[in-house]
């Protein structure tokens, strides 16, 4: 009984997948048309039978069986799906050679058919069979309409992303599109695959002559100028003249967007502000380039103007209902708020908190109102604020435990922010951000040995991290003690960053330690036009005090307080100068 009834049901589905659906019955006749009659269906009583015992083979565990079957199937009526019904059980059976079997018996029968290329393609990369995929590669691009074999070429790479060895990937790809790259139609979107693909297999060289190529072949394409943009810190000797060159014309947003990005990380700010006031005249209604522009002036200390940016970013962030307009509509409400707060207009800094979408970082939130409500004196709802947070996985508990010590830290709870982090490096012992602000937390206790051993522990983890090496040289330099060793630990990280300017401060700091006054000016004017930040105007307003220029000290010391008017060292060194600004 229960065989015939799954027969019965197996039969059902086979029929109303490839019967074509009887004309229901009528009690007058039809009235005449001039449509065709509908075609007829090309399953027959040995068609039907055939599929149905197949699907009976594969579902009774007999899947190579079944496979046979329907392959033949649809080798006798040239049927697309049947071919790719075959391909797909293949594939479930974990063979490979009789997939690719199917798909070229399948591109045989129905050569224009152009899944069956992308199917033979896919199965010999699954076999490591590289070089045969180029071959099919070729032919699937040929025989591609025109107009959509740039889209097929730009995709690519990612299709090749699972061969292992990248450079023979690179060549077989180049080789490829051998056809491609000497058309004039593709011959930017062919070299900016290549371009990919080398850059991937670590060929710097090659992968910036392909972008060179690209943009030779068309000066209007975007994707060399996407490939120029991902090989600009790798290679900024060829790749920054070339984007500056591209910039001088019209580009799509995005692109300007992704040069002044790039730029900002440089530290080439003034530069990435031109950018950025061409983006938002010739894009008004571009969002990001309103929000990125908001947050460069903020962080440069020209609140007026970067409240005018991100107004405007929100204006057109929520008239939008794209959600990643939301995630930066976020991050503008927050800078707002910040800005009123620093301000204080502590009730309008609430009104921008109080506008942040529901789905915000629940994280970023949290610290953006407990910082608010401390302002405010509420240091207990702040704190509580904090412990509130909901979190999903390891990740977000790390991050809430490091806002919650950094708060502590910042509020000279000093001992609780130590607990805490002991706590949670008990569970994550090897967490190098739970290291690096205990790290923060001993020194702030001066528990300076074992501050030392945190972060020796983390320039082992961590070699190619500067911040452990600038950490533990700023400190000796701050204590004034090991100064020759503090000098080599921050060129050390100098080394392994050296547009960041804190740790120009840092080296600016020793070398006023050491008594050497015109490298430390030097260093430390350098390091505060690239980030105006309270500290390092508390340090550049010393040696400039003590050199005798006071009125200069003075100038800079109040630049700092607009910036951070609670800055510790910056408050500590006022006072200690009898400096009342």
């Amino acid at each position: 009984m229960k065989f015939w009834f799954r027969l019965a049901f197996i039969s059902s589905c086979v029929w109303s997948a490839w019967a074509q659906p009887a004309t229901p019955a009528q009690t007058a006749p039809a009235p005449t048309t001039d449509k065709a009659p509908p075609p007829q269906s090309a399953l027959d009583a040995a068609l039907f039978y055939q599929l149905l015992m197949g699907e009976l083979n594969v579902r009774s565990g007999s899947p190579g069986s079944g496979f046979s079957i329907i392959l033949d199937a649809a080798r006798k009526t040239r049927d697309p799906a049947l071919f790719q019904r075959a391909v797909d059980l293949a594939l479930q059976s974990r063979s490979g050679e009789s997939a690719l079997q199917a798909a070229q018996a399948w591109k045989s029968a129905v050569p224009e058919n152009t899944e069956a290329n992308r199917y033979i393609l896919q199965i010999l990369l699954a076999l490591n069979r590289v070089d045969e995929a180029g071959k099919a590669l070729s032919v699937s691009i040929r025989e591609l309409p025109a107009a959509e074999q740039n889209a097929a070429i730009a995709s690519v790479p990612r299709v090749f992303a699972r061969v292992q060895d990248k450079k023979t990937a690179a060549d077989t790809v180049e080789k490829a599109l051998a056809a491609a790259l000497k058309q004039s139609s593709t011959a930017a979107a062919a070299w900016t695959t290549v371009g990919r693909m080398r850059r991937e297999a670590g060929q710097l060289a090659l992968a910036v002559e392909a972008t060179r190529q690209g943009r030779a072949a068309d000066a209007s394409a975007p994707g060399p100028l996407i490939l120029a943009l991902s090989l600009a810190n790798a290679a900024p000797t060829e790749m920054t003249p070339l984007l500056a060159q591209a910039m001088k014309g019209a580009v799509q947003p995005e692109l300007r967007l992704g040069y002044a990005r790039h730029l900002i990380g440089l530290p080439q700010q003034a530069e990435a502000m031109q950018q950025l006031a061409r983006l938002n005249a010739e894009h008004p209604s571009f969002a990001d380039g309103w929000l990125v522009h908001g947050l460069l002036l903020q962080e440069t200390g020209k609140l007026a103007e970067a409240e005018q940016k991100l107004r405007q970013h929100v204006t057109l962030a929520q008239a939008s209902q794209d959600k990643e307009a939301q995630t930066g509509l976020a991050e503008a409400l927050m800078a707002l708020a910040q800005m009123a707060q620093r301000q204080g207009q502590l009730s309008q800094a609430e009104q921008w908190l109080a506008q942040v979408p529901a789905d915000a970082d629940p994280i970023k939130l949290a610290s953006r109102r407990a910082d608010l409500l401390t302002q405010q004196g509420r240091l207990e709802e702040a704190r509580q604020v904090l412990a509130q947070i909901k979190t999903n996985n390891t990740e977000q508990a790390t991050r809430k435990t490091l806002v919650q010590s950094m708060w502590l830290r910042e509020n000279k709870r000093l001992d609780e922010a130590y607990t805490l982090l002991k706590q949670a490096m008990t569970e994550q012992p090897q967490n190098t951000d739970l290291m690096s602000e205990m790290a923060m937390v001993n020194e702030k206790l001066k528990r300076f040995d074992e501050m030392e051993s945190v972060l020796r522990e983390l320039m082992k983890r961590k070699p190619e991290d500067p911040h452990a090496f600038n950490a533990l040289g700023y400190s000796l330099a701050d204590r004034n003690t090991r100064l020759d060793e503090a000098r080599q630990l921050i060129t050390q990280a100098l080394k392994l960053a050296p547009d960041d300017a804190y740790i120009q401060d840092s080296l600016g700091w020793v070398a006023f330690r050491q008594g050497q006054y015109a490298e430390a000016l030097q260093l430390l004017q350098t390091a505060f036009k690239a980030r105006p930040d309270a500290e390092i105007a508390a340090h550049l307003g010393e040696v400039l005090w003590v050199m005798g220029q006071r009125q200069e000290a003075g100038a800079v010391w109040r630049e700092g307080l607009l910036l951070k008017a609670d800055n510790d060292t910056l408050v500590e060194t006022m006072k200690r100068f009898q400096f009342k600004p």
